[in-house]
């Protein structure tokens, strides 16, 4: 980042080590001083960061250049103070103490390198409490020395990161380039190709809601400090179709459970409302899901569900699931989803009329438009499907992986 009316960090530097062998340590110091104070705010934080003297040592300097009245604090130093030879002053901490920088470093990570029995194994390692911890091993330590130190050895603050997948099934990628061949084939016949999914539950009502929008300066708007469920609004549960040929979706934002009746009733609303239209001479349907939840290559309800819509319908579905532990792929979460939650960041969702029309109100330049609507039907959980109904279905199983892709046909 940049400060405005201000060098870069790089610009900085080099100009600090040009004048660093022809000045003294006291005028390098002004200097340094003069450059933080002219920048304004953030100055002295880049000043530091580009000529290594610590924050204190500018603010010492700005305060020499200041004229006595205006602050208090110790007087301006004359042109002919006392002015420190090269190299003197006192040694830094890692200097005087080699083992320091060998006990924080294993400190940081007691895992594989440390001590497994250390405190700091099971807290969090602020600068504060690893500071305590050092001064227990016989080390004169402060906490912005250990801030300090931290830095030189290349840690900085991090978060987690999400990117572990899991064990990876040994046919995924067979499996997504399957998905690919079909979806293609689908789309060169000009018959629909959709991905399915359930977006995350939102809570309803004037909740706190992730992201940032614009404001009047000091006027946020006011939500609930605790997220307890209202028990009148409740959750819903947005269910989405997206139309992969077409940058389409469809969403039924649901009010009770999110089970496979809700799912492919989801599907059905989406080809009586857009699909039929777009689509008059469809006699397939290939649907792209995960391999879990209310779609799941497992659950028995999801696929007598879709043997009725078939027969409804009068098509043969088609069904490609993707490999466990993949869902992220799923092209309905980053080309739908992602872009509902763009749209509503910062807004609490107060009603579930707000929550319809911030959905079908998304949009991009990419041409993507959504329909959604409110979906009051009661969706039990707990159904039980026999084997007598499983064997009664007109389920073909594909010769790879028949578990994640097989078809339905309307009748035996």
């Amino acid at each position: 980042m940049y400060i405005e009316g201000m060098m870069s960090d790089e610009m900085l530097k080099s100009k600090y080590n040009l004048l660093a062998p022809v000045l003294d340590e006291r005028s390098l110091r002004l200097c340094a001083a003069a450059e933080a104070y002219a920048a304004g705010y953030g100055g002295i934080s880049q000043v530091s960061r580009a000529t290594g003297f610590s924050r204190t040592t500018v603010h010492a300097g700005i305060r020499e250049l200041e004229p006595s009245s205006s602050r208090p604090g110790p007087k301006r130093a004359g042109a002919t103070g006392r002015i420190r030879r090269p190299g003197g002053g006192r040694k830094r901490r890692r200097e005087t103490d080699p083992e320091l920088l060998c006990d924080l470093d294993k400190l940081l990570d007691p895992v594989t390198r440390g001590d497994p029995m250390s405190p700091l194994r099971w807290t969090c390692k602020s600068t504060t409490k690893l500071a305590a911890e050092l001064r227990q091993r016989g080390h004169r330590v402060s906490q912005s020395t250990v801030w300090r130190l931290l830095d030189e050895l290349g840690y900085s603050m991090q978060s987690n990161r999400k990117g572990r997948e899991g064990a990876s099934h040994p046919d995924r990628n067979a499996q997504f380039e399957y998905i690919s061949k079909s979806a293609q084939d689908f789309l060169a016949r000009r018959q629909p190709v959709i991905s399915v999914d359930t977006k995350k539950k939102e809570l309803v009502g004037p909740f706190k809601n992730g992201g940032r929008e614009w404001q009047k300066k000091g006027e946020p708007v006011e939500v609930n400090i605790h997220d307890f469920a209202d028990k009148q609004l409740g959750k819903v549960i947005p269910y989405g179709v997206y139309d992969i040929g077409r940058n389409e979706g469809w969403v039924s934002v649901g009010v009770t459970h999110d089970t496979a009746e809700f799912a492919v009733e989801t599907i059905r609303r989406w080809w009586k409302t857009m699909g039929s239209a777009v689509y008059p001479e469809a006699a397939e349907l290939l649907i792209a899901a995960d391999g879990g939840g209310s779609n799941g290559s497992r659950v028995r309800l999801w696929k007598v569900e879709l043997q009725r819509l078939a027969k409804e319908l009068g098509m043969t579905i088609h069904v490609r699931h993707f490999p466990p532990g993949t869902s992220k792929w799923n092209k309905i979460e980053h080309r739908m989803f992602c872009h509902i939650t763009e749209n509503w960041r910062g807004r609490p969702l107060t009603s579930r009329m707000a929550i319809v029309n911030l959905i079908s109100n998304t949009k991009t330049t990419q041409g993507l438009s959504i329909k959604a609507a409110l979906d009051k039907a009661t969706y039990p959980t707990g159904k039980k499907i026999s084997d007598a109904e499983m064997k009664a279905l007109s389920v073909s199983r594909c010769v790879f992986h028949g578990e994640w892709n097989y078809r339905i046909r309307p009748s035996p």
